[in-house]
């Protein structure tokens, strides 16, 4: 019998690991190439992986909500007519339970707090991320979040293993009684203003108030992706200290340009022009004079980004945002930029951005007058240091400096708001560079060609 592995695949840039969110087909049904296998997640974005060949589903390798690497092999299709199929349960169940070994040597106390209730959050507060499997073990060993965190992880960026928490359980007993006097000891030994210092490093838990629920209220759990963008928010708040800096620009000739070209631009190119590939066009120039705002933070040193890729925060139907990404923005012409414009936006609302669409950002745009916002304060999308906004475009009766003198005049005029990382970013970057966004804009040409 012919037997296809099924693998995870690469699925972009830091993109490591996937959730298996619903298997679309069941064992023993038939597939055909090419046809969707399974519907995953990642922390980014929710994809389909399809069947590399025609057969039938003969095996499945993980559970809806078990986590599967890159490479790993989640399913088998067999090429063959009438395939006996595998009956078993998926391999990945062997794991999720600790051996009757592993729990034999758990001392009876630890025993007891395995059935408590134990509430382990996706994230810690060191900001390190667990795995729905080491959440599940954790659960079910009474393992507490605080005791989670102090777990050497050998995972990436630390993170914890099903073999680091499962070995961790195995020598459990034993810590318990020699960790607590070597901590003693070793707070004995330390200098009173070390302890002190240390302290003050260390960011204390932030615990959420108890909110009632009214008779007439309504409890909504939020979803997966709106979870995932509350977690990322809170994140770079703690992260990036913000500074918000805004200037006016007057994009009139930009509006005219846009009104006299946009039919006979449509007509040539197929594609519809926004204002957004303006902006873009007008953020990649500006970065090309100001690097420094193209950068990332790791720890003490700085990474200048060698590529300009910027973000386009987009809604989607559900009223979540995501933020699709423009490759080297700075290499293409209007004409290019539209139709990226176009084509990401598009996606996005049909839920069809591959995961290497959304990663690599180095900059990101927000449009806030598309729901007719004046301005707003953006929250940078780590690991980038800012962030800009744009408002909505009004008239506005302005004074008009002319060679024979000032006059009053109806002009289009517009808000930006840059938001941007004070650790690194100082004022006059963070301000410069948003003039220099406006300048561009106010230096449009009206009479560009097509």
């Amino acid at each position: 019998m012919a037997e296809i592995e099924v693998l995870l695949p690469k699925m972009g840039e830091s993109v490591a690991e996937a959730t298996v969110i619903t298997w679309l087909k069941e064992v023993g049904e038939t597939i055909e190439a090419e046809e969707s296998l399974i519907e995953i997640a990642t922390d980014k974005v929710d994809s389909e992986v399809p069947a590399p060949v025609d057969g039938v589903l003969v095996k499945k390798l993980f559970n809806e909500g078990d986590v599967a690497q890159v490479g790993d092999v989640i399913a088998i299709i067999s090429t063959e007519v009438g395939a006996e199929v595998s009956a078993s349960a998926p391999a990945v169940e062997e794991v999720t339970e600790p051996s009757e070994e592993v729990v034999a040597e758990v001392s009876a106390p630890l025993a007891k707090t395995a059935t408590e209730q134990v509430e382990i959050s996706k994230t810690g507060d060191s900001g390190r991320f667990y795995s729905p499997l080491v959440r599940n073990i954790a659960k079910e060993e009474g393992i507490s979040m605080s005791e989670l965190e102090k777990i050497s992880g050998s995972g990436k960026d630390g993170r914890v293993s099903k073999t680091d928490i499962l070995d961790y359980i195995k020598n459990r007993g034993n810590q318990s009684t020699t960790s607590a006097p070597a901590a003693e000891t070793k707070a004995k030994e330390a200098p009173k203003d070390k302890v002190i210092a240390k302290t003050t490093e260390i960011n204390k838990p932030v615990h959420n108030p108890t909110i009632p629920v009214g008779p007439n209220d309504t409890v909504v759990e939020m979803d997966r992706m709106r979870k995932l963008i509350a977690d990322h928010m809170v994140m770079s708040k703690q992260t990036s200290p913000h500074v918000t800096s805004y200037v006016e620009a007057d994009v009139t000739n930009i509006v005219n340009w846009r009104n006299k070209v946009k039919n006979q631009f449509q007509k040539e190119n197929g594609e519809k022009i926004t204002f957004t590939p303006i902006f873009i066009e007008a953020i990649a120039k500006a970065i090309k004079d100001f690097p420094g705002i193209n950068i990332s933070i790791d720890g003490t040193n700085i990474i200048q980004r060698g590529n300009i890729n910027i973000g386009m925060a987009a809604a989607l139907p559900s009223g979540n945002l995501i933020v699709p990404v423009i490759k080297n923005a700075d290499r293409l012409n209007l004409l290019g930029l539209t139709k990226a414009v176009n084509d990401l936006a598009n996606r996005a609302r049909q839920n069809k951005l591959t995961p290497d669409e959304i990663q690599g950002g180095t900059y990101t745009m927000t449009n806030v007058g598309t729901f007719g916002n004046v301005f707003g304060t953006p929250i940078i999308n780590q690991p980038q240091v800012a962030i800009m906004a744009v408002g909505a475009i009004r008239k506005m009766v302005s004074v008009i400096e002319t060679p024979e003198g000032d006059t009053m005049g109806i002009r289009h005029k517009m808000f930006l708001s840059h938001a941007y990382d004070h650790r690194v970013v100082d004022g006059a970057l963070g301000g410069m560079f948003v003039r220099k966004v406006a300048d561009y804009l106010e230096s449009f040409d009206p009479n560009r060609e097509i």
